[in-house]
Formats: C-alpha cells, sequence, structure tokens
C-alpha cells in the first residue's frame, strides 16, 4: 500500500511538473504606430518549430512553458523577442524596409543593405493594379534601366524587354526569365497570372547575374510566386470586369471623301501640267475614275447629267451629292475604322486563392481565369490557370516543396495583324484605305446585302459582286476575312518545380530542385472558300502541332555562419538545362466542310513539314559571401558554362564577378546623423558570356533537303562556323544606395559600363560562294549609363499616406570595332555601322525641302566647292575648268547643294537615334480607406522612321485610293509656295523616299495606369466574418502624348516604326472588388 502510495505521488509531481512547463499563453499583437492589430502576424517559441498566428483581432494562443521566449515577426516589421506570459501585448514597428525587407536574388534571398549589386524590386500591389496578361507588360515605367517594347498588343502576348540598352548587335539581347529560382521560357512567363506574383526582381549587373552565366548575360527578371504565409486559412476572391477600346488612334487621315476626290484629281492634273491646263484639266477628269489607268475606279457621288465630278476650279461640285445607284447596286463610303472595330469589348477576370500554414506544413493554391475579347472580331483571348505550392517540413532537418501550375489558354489569332502592307491587317488597312470605298456590298436600295449562305456581302473592290475596281487593295477586304477565315491557338502549359533542402550540419544545407516546362501548342486553321484569294481553290484547312519541353537540373550546396562580427556565405552548385522543341504541320486546299479546321476535311495540294530542335547547356557555379560587422560586404561568382550551340572545342567559357559594399551609416562617425537611416557605396565587376546567335545549331553547315527526278537533292540552306564562341561582355557597375528620415525618402543612384567583345556577328559575304552571311566572332560595342530611383513619403500617418516615386535612366551606346575587313565602317542599305558611333544610325538622304518655283522634292548633295568671283559668279582657270577651294592639305572643300533626283542625293549619317533619357513616376496616396494611385512613363531625346507617315504623303504616283495624312493639305501649289510639303503628282517617282524628313522624334509620356479603391473599415466586415473588403476602379493605357497622333514609340525600340501596322495597345477599364476571409 505504501509503495502504491508513493508512486501515485511521484505521477502526480511530475504532471505538475509538465503542467508547470508547457501552458496555453494568450497575448495579442498591434501596430506600434497606430495600436491596430496586427492580422496574420507568426508568434513562434524560440528554438523550436512550436507557434501561432495571430486572428483578425490580433490575438494568439502558444503552448509554452511561462518565461520561454518568444519571436513575433510579421512581413514589413521588424522582429522582436518577448517573454511569454499571458495577456501580454507586443507591439511591432515598421521594418526599415531598405536595410531589413528581403529581396530575392540570384539563387537565394538577401538584403538591401548587403546586396553588392544592381537590382529593383516589383512587389505584388504594385503588378496587381495592371490589367495585363502577363507580368511582362507592367515592367516599363516601373523599374530603372529597364524598357518593354510591345510591337503586338494582341491579348496573351509578351513585351520585349530590354535592360540598360543593346548589347549586341546581332545575338539576341533578351534577359532570362527565372520562375521560383528555375529558369522558365517565354511562354511558362506568359501562363502566370498576376495575381500569383509576389514579386519581380531585375538584376542588372554582372555581380547580381553572373551566377546564371551564359543565360543572363543580359539580365535577369526573377518572378517569385505566392506561398502560404498565415496559420489559419486565408481565401482570397477577386472579380473585374470591364471594356477594351483602341488605345491608339489612326493617324490624321483624310475622312472627307470630296476632299480626297479633289487631292487626287489635283495629283493627274499637276502630272500634265506641262502640257497646258486645258489637257491636265482633260486628263485628270478623264482618268479620274479609270482604275486601268491610274484613277480611283469608284464613284460614290451623284452628279448632274453632263458634268464632271470635280471642277476646273479643283473642287468637288457643288451638285454633287453623296451617294450613287448604278440601278444595281448603291455607292457610299463606309468609315472603315469604326466599323472594323468593336465598342462592346469586354474583359473580365476572376482570382481565386486559398493558403494557410501550419508548424510543418505551408500551402497556397489559386485558380485564375481570364476572358479577354480583344479590339476586333475574332481575336479574343482566354485562359485558365492553377497552382499549387506546398512546404512541407519532413524532418527537423528536411524541407519538401513542391511548385506546380498547369494553364490552359484559347486564343483567336487572325493572321496579319502585324504584317505590314497586309489586305487582312485591319490596322493597316483602316489607316490607309481611302475614304471614298464602300466596306459592304449594298443593293440598288441602299440595304446591305446578305450571299445566298445567309453571310454579309462586303465589297472586294474587284467588279464580281458590285461594278467597280477598287485601286487599292481590290480582291481584299478585312473585314471578310476576319468573320470568315477562322484560327485558333490552343495552348497546354505545365511547370514543376520539385525541391528537397536538407540541413547536414550548423549551417550546411544541400538543395536538390528539378524543374519541369512543358508547353503543348495546336494552331487550327481555315480560309474561307467563298471569298478572297483561297476562293478560287475553295478555300485551305492549315493545322499545326507544336511541343516544348524544358528540363532544368540544380544541386547546390551552401554554408551560412556567423563567427562573432564575421559572417559568411558560401554556395557551389551545379545546374544543366536541356530544351526540345519539335512541330509538325499539313496544308490542304479544297474544303469539304468550311467550318472544319482539319487537313483530312481537304483533298488538294497536299504540303507538310516537320522539326525537331534541341539545346543544352551545363554549368558549374560558386560564390563566396562576406561581411564584417554588417559594414563592409564582398562578394564573388564564378560560374563555367557549357553550350551545345558551340563546337565540341569551343563550348565552355569561364564567367564571374566580384563587388563589394560599404555601409557608411554604420560607421561610429555617422552616430549623430540621424536623418540617415541607409547609406551604401558599392562597386562590382564582371564578366558574362552570351550564345544566343538565333538558332540552335550555329557551327554546322545546314542543309535543306529536296526531291530530283526521285532521288535526293540537298542544297546548303545556312553556312556554319565551327569557330565560333561565346560572346563576352564586361560589366563595371558602381552606386549609392540611401534612406533617409526615417525611410521617408530612399533612392539609389547608379552608373554603369558595359563592354561586349567578341560579338556574335553575322558576316556579310559576296553571293557568288553560295551564301550570304557567315556567322563570326568579331568587334565590341558599350554601354554606358546612369540611373536614378527615388521614392519618398510625403505624409505618413495612421489614417493618411502619401508617396511619390520617380526613376529617370541614360543610356550611351557605341561601337568600339568592327571586322578589319570592314576599315571601320560598314553600310547596310539605309544603315551604317561606325566606329566611335551609335549601333542604331541610319544612312539616308536629307532633304532640302521644295523648289518653291515647281514644288518639285529636293535632297542635298555634297558636291567640290567652286571659287566664285565678286559677283557670286563660279570661277575658272585657263583652261575653263572650274576653280575648286581646297583646304590646308590639299583637298577639295565640299559643300551641300539640291537636287531633285533622289538617287544623285548624298547618304548622310543621323547620328544616334535611340532615346537619351527614359524612366517613370507615379503616386499613391491612401486617405481612411480610399487610395488613389497614378502611374506614367516617357522616354525622351530620340528618333525614329515614321513608315506610315511617310507612306502617307505620298504624291499619288503608284498609290492610287491610298488615303493621305492630313498635312497633305498644305502641299505646293501655285498659290501655296511657302511650304515644306512638296507637290502632289501622279508622276513624282521619289517624292516620299527614303530621308530625314519622315525622322520625327521618339519622345512620349505615357499615362499608364490610374487605380480608385476602397477598403471598407474593419469594424464593419468583422461582422461578416471577412477580414478585408476592396471595390476599385483601374484604366490602364490611359493616355499618349508623342510626337504624332498615331504614332506609339512604345511599340518601336531602335530606328524605326510602323505603329499603323500593328495590333494597337488597349486601353482597359474596368470595375472590381476584392474579398478576403
Amino acid at each position: 500500500m505504501k509503495r502504491l502510495l508513493l508512486l501515485l505521488a511521484v505521477c502526480t509531481a511530475c504532471i505538475s511538473g509538465v503542467w508547470a512547463q508547457t501552458q496555453a499563453i494568450s497575448g495579442k499583437v498591434v501596430d506600434a504606430s497606430t495600436g491596430d492589430p496586427v492580422i496574420g502576424a507568426s508568434v513562434v517559441v524560440e528554438g523550436t518549430s512550436t507557434g501561432s498566428i495571430t486572428d483578425v483581432d490580433g490575438e494568439f494562443t502558444v503552448e509554452c512553458a511561462p518565461g520561454a521566449k518568444l519571436m513575433v515577426s510579421f512581413i514589413g516589421m521588424k522582429t522582436v523577442e518577448v517573454e511569454a506570459k499571458n495577456g501580454i501585448v507586443v507591439e511591432l514597428a515598421e521594418a526599415a524596409s531598405e536595410l531589413d525587407e528581403v529581396m530575392v536574388v540570384a539563387f537565394g534571398t538577401t538584403t538591401k543593405k548587403s546586396f553588392t549589386g544592381s537590382a529593383s524590386v516589383v512587389k505584388s500591389e504594385d503588378i496587381e493594379k495592371r490589367q495585363a496578361s502577363n507580368v511582362t507588360s507592367t515592367l516599363a515605367g516601373t523599374v530603372a534601366g529597364v524598357q518593354s517594347v510591345s510591337n503586338n498588343g494582341q491579348p496573351g502576348t509578351l513585351s520585349s524587354i530590354r535592360i540598360r540598352g543593346i548589347g549586341s548587335m546581332n545575338a539576341s539581347n533578351k534577359p532570362l526569365y527565372v520562375i521560383d529560382g528555375m529558369p522558365a521560357d517565354d511562354d511558362l512567363v506568359a501562363s502566370i497570372s498576376n495575381s500569383d506574383i509576389e514579386s519581380v526582381t531585375v538584376l542588372k549587373d554582372a555581380a547580381s547575374n553572373a551566377l546564371y552565366g551564359a543565360r543572363g548575360a543580359n539580365g535577369v527578371v526573377l518572378i517569385t510566386t505566392k506561398r502560404g504565409s498565415t496559420r489559419d486559412a486565408k481565401i482570397t476572391v477577386e472579380g473585374k470586369w470591364g471594356n477594351n477600346q483602341r488605345a491608339l488612334p489612326n493617324y490624321n487621315v483624310m475622312t472627307d471623301p470630296g476632299m480626297y476626290y479633289e487631292k487626287f484629281y489635283e495629283a493627274m492634273y499637276m502630272s500634265q501640267i506641262a502640257n497646258g491646263e486645258a489637257a491636265a484639266h482633260a486628263y485628270a477628269n478623264r482618268n479620274l475614275l479609270n482604275h486601268n489607268n491610274g484613277g480611283l475606279g469608284y464613284l460614290v457621288y451623284t452628279i448632274p447629267e453632263g458634268q464632271t465630278l470635280i471642277g476646273t476650279n479643283g473642287k468637288l461640285n457643288p451638285g454633287a451629292v453623296l451617294g450613287y445607284n448604278d440601278g444595281e447596286h448603291y455607292y457610299i463610303p463606309d468609315n472603315w475604322f469604326d466599323e472594323l472595330f468593336k465598342t462592346n469589348n469586354l474583359r473580365q477576370e476572376y482570382n481565386l486563392n486559398i493558403s494557410g500554414s501550419s508548424d510543418k506544413f505551408n500551402y497556397y493554391s489559386s485558380f485564375s481565369f481570364l476572358d479577354d475579347s480583344g479590339l476586333m472580331e475574332n481575336s479574343d483571348y482566354s485562359r485558365f490557370t492553377a497552382r499549387v505550392a506546398v512546404d512541407y517540413q519532413a524532418k527537423k532537418w528536411l524541407k519538401i516543396s513542391t511548385n506546380m501550375a498547369y494553364a490552359h489558354s484559347d486564343q483567336h489569332y487572325p493572321d496579319d495583324q502585324t504584317n505590314s502592307g497586309s489586305s487582312g491587317n485591319l490596322f493597316y488597312v483602316s489607316n490607309f484605305m481611302a475614304p471614298i470605298y464602300p466596306l459592304y456590298i449594298r443593293d440598288a436600295n441602299g440595304l446591305i446585302m446578305k450571299d445566298h449562305n445567309g453571310f454579309t456581302m462586303y465589297d472586294y473592290g474587284d467588279a464580281t459582286e458590285a461594278n467597280f475596281v477598287r485601286a487599292f487593295m481590290n480582291q481584299s477586304n478585312p473585314a471578310s476575312a476576319i468573320e470568315l477565315n477562322k484560327s485558333l491557338l490552343k495552348n497546354d502549359m505545365f511547370s514543376g518545380n520539385f525541391t528537397a533542402a536538407a540541413e547536414l550540419y550548423d549551417g550546411l544545407k544541400a538543395t536538390a530542385k528539378v524543374a519541369v516546362g512543358y508547353v503543348g501548342v495546336r494552331y487550327q486553321s481555315t480560309l474561307n472558300p467563298y471569298y478572297g484569294q483561297f476562293a478560287n481553290m475553295g478555300g485551305q484547312a492549315q493545322v499545326e502541332a507544336d511541343r516544348m519541353f524544358t528540363l532544368n537540373q540544380q544541386y547546390l550546396l551552401t554554408y551560412v555562419k556567423d563567427f562573432g562580427a564575421h559572417s559568411v556565405d558560401l554556395l557551389a552548385g551545379y545546374e544543366s538545362y536541356q530544351y526540345t522543341s519539335s512541330y509538325v504541320y499539313g496544308v490542304k486546299t479544297k474544303l469539304f466542310n468550311p467550318d472544319m479546321a482539319e487537313v483530312d476535311n481537304a483533298i488538294l495540294q497536299p504540303n507538310t513539314g516537320s522539326a525537331t530542335s534541341r539545346y543544352a547547356t551545363q554549368g558549374l557555379l560558386a560564390q563566396a559571401k562576406y561581411d564584417y560587422d554588417n559594414k563592409y560586404y564582398v562578394s564573388a561568382s564564378y560560374r563555367r558554362d557549357g553550350s551545345s550551340r558551340f563546337a565540341p572545342g569551343h563550348r565552355w567559357g569561364n564567367f564571374w564577378s566580384v563587388g563589394a559594399a560599404w555601409d557608411i551609416k554604420s560607421e561610429a562617425f555617422m552616430d549623430a546623423a540621424e536623418q540617415v537611416d541607409l547609406l551604401k557605396l558599392k562597386l562590382s565587376y564582371g564578366v558574362q558570356g552570351n550564345d544566343d546567335l538565333g538558332g540552335y545549331y550555329p557551327y554546322a553547315d545546314q542543309y535543306a533537303l529536296a526531291e530530283n527526278n526521285g532521288t535526293f537533292s540537298a542544297t546548303l540552306s545556312y553556312k556554319g562556323n565551327e569557330e565560333i564562341t561565346w560572346e563576352t561582355s564586361h560589366n563595371l557597375n558602381g552606386g549609392l544606395d540611401f534612406s533617409f528620415f526615417g525611410e521617408r525618402l530612399n533612392g539609389t543612384i547608379e552608373g554603369y559600363w558595359r563592354r561586349t567583345v567578341d560579338m556574335l556577328y553575322f558576316k556579310p559575304v559576296r553571293p557568288s560562294l553560295g551564301y550570304s552571311s557567315l556567322p563570326i566572332n568579331i568587334g565590341s560595342l558599350s554601354n554606358a549609363g546612369v540611373e536614378l530611383e527615388l521614392s519618398g513619403d510625403i505624409v505618413k500617418t495612421k489614417n493618411v499616406t502619401w508617396n511619390i516615386y520617380a526613376n529617370v535612366s541614360y543610356n550611351k551606346n557605341k561601337i568600339l570595332e568592327l571586322d578589319p575587313s570592314l576599315g571601320g565602317e560598314w553600310i547596310s542599305g539605309s544603315t551604317i555601322f561606325r566606329e566611335g558611333e551609335n549601333i542604331n544610325q541610319f544612312y539616308i538622304r536629307e532633304y532640302a525641302g521644295v523648289n518653291p518655283e515647281t514644288g518639285a522634292p529636293q535632297w542635298y548633295i555634297d558636291q567640290e566647292k567652286v571659287q566664285k568671283d565678286e559677283n557670286g559668279d563660279p570661277m575658272k582657270d585657263e583652261k575653263g575648268n572650274p576653280i575648286i577651294v581646297k583646304d590646308a592639305n590639299g583637298n577639295p572643300v565640299m559643300e551641300k547643294v539640291t537636287t531633285e533626283k533622289w538617287s544623285d542625293a548624298t547618304q548622310y549619317a543621323q547620328g544616334d537615334l535611340l532615346p537619351k533619357v527614359y524612366g517613370g513616376f507615379g503616386t499613391s496616396l491612401n486617405v481612411y480607406g480610399v487610395d488613389l494611385s497614378v502611374a506614367f512613363n516617357y522616354q525622351l531625346g530620340g528618333k525614329l522612321y515614321d513608315y506610315t507617315y511617310a507612306s502617307l504623303m505620298h504624291s499619288g504616283y503608284g498609290r492610287a485610293g491610298t488615303n493621305w495624312h492630313a498635312d497633305i493639305l498644305n502641299s505646293w501649289t501655285p498659290e501655296n509656295t511657302d511650304t515644306d510639303v512638296p507637290r502632289v503628282n501622279t508622276a513624282d517617282q521619289y517624292t516620299t523616299s527614303m530621308s530625314d524628313r519622315f525622322l520625327v522624334s521618339s519622345n512620349y509620356l505615357s499615362l499608364q495606369n490610374i487605380t480608385l479603391g476602397y477598403t471598407l473599415p474593419s469594424k464593419w466586415t468583422k461582422k461578416l466574418q471577412i477580414e478585408k473588403l476592396r471595390v476599385y476602379a483601374v484604366a490602364d493605357n490611359v493616355a499618349l502624348f508623342a510626337a504624332r497622333q498615331g504614332l506609339d514609340p512604345r511599340q518601336a525600340y531602335g530606328m524605326s516604326a510602323e505603329t499603323s501596322s500593328v495590333y494597337s495597345p488597349i486601353r482597359s477599364v474596368s470595375g472590381g472588388i476584392s474579398i478576403t476571409f
């Protein structure tokens, strides 16, 4: 009995001891500046994985022993350590973001303070404001040194990104995209919903991206997707509904049919004026409507019997009435712009994400649907995406993670919307179609006709349905083509990242990552058998299937350790990348069922083909980072890369970087500078490689196989070069990061210099060799520039915050060396490459204005300067030859004179055309839950060649039925001689030939985004179990201010633009609601 009582006593004591060791501790976490509860703060017992997450009231409960240490943290706030006791109230202060916030960098994370390279971070709240189908469209004006060019505004297409200028003449200038630590290809980037993105980091110098080796030579864009961060499940539902409009209007073209008839009459008249006024009028009246003799073909006015459409005064007959009836059809011009582009263009987007975590488990899942109808019929884009990210702490020393995403998109992709001059390009045709032509076939009563299939009858301008022949683009009508021709692009995309990280020893960790990417594309199209160029063939069916598979593997070993004031961070690893792409296609004509896009639905003219391409890289990498006392930072990285693009003896390259930073603020002599939060100098230098010359086998001769009388025939299609190897870039970057006044003013100023040597380049050779160019390594190029980023909180109180940001970038590009055989200069058509000068430089004639006597255009020509006497007459020697003025070296002095013969005019280098300065600025304001943000971007100091304007300023020669720009109304006439616009004359062939007359400023200011929202007070939403509810309105591509209406410099990077010939940027205006539970 005594033994039993003793045993019970011992058990009771043990139970009491355990209870004393662990018990429920409750408390609350609040914002130190406002007193508001902090929702989702992490509370962890120090030295354990035990913890909790604060609820909507900021309250928590955690199991621990009284007196234990609790680590309390929240994103954007300073982590604090407190003693565990019931009823504790923990105050969290805002973290000094420039110092403490974690930023994603190559193969890991760091802080702004310790980073020695150049990088900019865009956060999720800034990305989600934009209504873009992919993240590439959100970077313009947001990040210094980054330019975004969209040469196709159709929904679902990627923008082209350039980081710090043009780094190569012929090799790729595209940056590397990395999703959650693994390199990814463009299609996978396009598949990500913006609502899934946590942040985007743009790495710009060698110290920040050298670890990516060859693929990071043009900068790196790191995309980090969201993961679970709160213990309790967090559910966010969002819906947006809005409308699309064309953000870019037509050029200022003629819209009055009478005005167009008058001007073209003038052009025909001027071509015959040498024969006298009467003969010129007779010729113009006789041929104005005669399409067989350079006329317009259509009459759309009813004129009194026996009279002419245009009188001898060059004006429209005052008795003319718009609309003409030939007894069978009624002809009246249509506004092609209004008819071709829809106004009810719905855009809708829905996002749902669920996230949460426990002691060992962290999850995030999302579902998104986007439906964007575009700007015209059959150009819509819809996409469904799903993503699951899971982290599991399998053992104390082992963490397993996976991040998988699937996307499916359907895109009606009408052909030719980026093809200049195509009769199927609505953007081109709406600018260039003269305002005298009908879009539709109408009966004698003026009603738009239907054919026997029930289709709207469009006027093809070929006299098959109506009785006139259109001078411009006959046998075509883009509205009919868009309605009856069908094309559908189906994409299935999968990406999966799988990671295992093992803590091997104190600070020593091994990580294995495997990422797979798959893109399956099916393209189906039918060209209708009823109208257009394929009608006589019975229509056409085409099917193409493309498959892309990537496998990326990373095996990393890291060691991170603090030794008192010393900290080291070491990395060693291996990475491999494998890419396989294949396609197969089939085409046939004469459709059985016009609505079925299958090859076996047609029977004639079969055409098939297929191909497979492979590419691989391997890399060994290492990095060492060291800091002393959180003041002095140094880093070094090395990568040895091999690429399958080069022959075996030239595949491997060595790339490296070094960097250093000094936090001046941490020095004792800065203690009195209380207004300074961060003052850090940084400097880096490194070497990177580029292997992307286009294609996957540039070192090998390639042949096209054909049939010749039943046997094989091979012809050389590409001349390779086994000696080509890595293009190499040397990068120097220096800068100052700063933060003042308690994080109220933050910024970075950086200067950089980048020299690219052994450029991958297609050298032109004699065509007699059987090929026109040869890939080689030659020459060098430099980019140098300065970047400034600023962000300031003008007002920062509990209920009111007002922030302003701005960034500006300056870049100068220069060719340092060309192939020695070129003698320092290479002229290729209208482009010149010259050592010591910019890579983007036209070599064209210079316009000298108009001959005031005749109205003919003039250009400059260089000729030897002749001495003149006191009367201004040329002087001659005793032999009667002109006396030439010579310089001190005895060389003839040249002078510019004018010529009316364009082919004789001298070509001149036009200097640097790239913009000198570009960037963005904006502001955000939040007042008692009402938020307003505005974002602009801009560029200054550049020029581009406006091909569209040049074409719209034609003389009439060979351009009957082509519209004119309204500026043509200022053309030379005998009554208007004080002008720089030449006469219109259907005999003047070279009026709009290439010259600096059509160079125009590429400056622009774009109002990129306006967002207005209201977040309901939490005291209202808590009653409905809602953590946050926000309603908002958002507008993208709001306004563009450029040198000319219709010109969009954002769609051109470099020397020229044909913005009338590409799918226009879309202005989207939407309203939405976001609810978080």
